[in-house]
């Protein structure tokens, strides 16, 4: 477990093996969200679109322009 200690002023250093896990650069933000139990949970405020290949399956069929319009007008998309 990492540790950290806070400063007068509210600031504190994220230890490097934490940093190294979130992927964590200088100048990155990050989100701090309280759970119902009370644990607070740090996560990266933003994610860099390269971190984002892969997560997408590739489509078993092309679908065309029009199949793609016809679906979102099906779930209430603008016409």
């Amino acid at each position: 477990m990492s540790t950290s200690t806070m400063t007068s002023k509210g600031q504190t250093t994220i230890p490097k093996d934490i940093r190294k896990r979130l992927n964590l650069h200088p100048g990155d933000r990050l989100d701090f969200i309280i759970e119902d139990d009370g644990r607070v949970v740090v996560h990266p405020a933003s994610v860099d679109a390269s971190e984002l290949t892969g997560m997408l399956k590739a489509p078993t069929k092309p679908v065309s322009v029009a199949e793609m319009n016809q679906a979102i007008r099906k779930r209430g998309g603008r016409r």
